[in-house]
């Protein structure tokens, strides 16, 4: 069965560590993320478009940007995270004096490629392109030039 995509990639850059690596990621650190969004629909527009590029701009990449850029995303089970900004100010729900409270962002999954890419289509895919044909089938998640990550959605 062919398929045609309508594609856009969208750079963020925020922090995070992976609870229980075996190596440094256990760390808090930060990537340049480069976020890559695979659109589909069941059938073109009247112009001949899965959707415009300026509407996946729109939904995914202005999310991204008002949501995760410039942030530090930690898992809500962290319990290191939380010792620290408890001390800090914040609760394990992002709630603190001044800058601190918006720049944490506290997930429901280990902030890994992998889970953030499944989050963005299982998730916010459906919930920014409501309203529109469009279904969000994949994402890749660069995090430095030589290693990424990528979900697709069962069919």
């Amino acid at each position: 069965m062919s398929k045609i995509t309508a594609n856009r990639y969208h750079d963020i850059s925020c922090g995070h560590r992976v609870v229980g690596h075996e190596n440094k990621c256990k760390y808090l650190h930060g990537h340049n993320y480069r976020v890559h969004f695979v659109c589909e629909a069941e059938q073109l527009d009247d112009i001949g478009r899965v959707i415009d590029f300026s509407v996946i701009k729109e939904k995914l990449c202005m999310w991204l940007e008002n949501n995760w850029d410039h942030k530090f995303l930690a898992w809500r089970e962290d319990k290191l995270l939380q010792e620290v900004f408890q001390v800090l100010g914040a609760d394990a729900y992002g709630r603190a004096r001044g800058d601190l409270g918006e720049s944490l962002i506290w997930l429901p999954f280990n902030p890994t490629a992998e889970n953030m890419a499944q989050y963005l289509v299982d998730v916010i895919g459906p919930q920014q392109l409501t309203g529109t044909s469009v279904k969000l089938t994949s994402v890749t998640i660069e995090e430095t030039r030589k290693c990424s990550a990528s979900y697709t959605a069962k069919e």
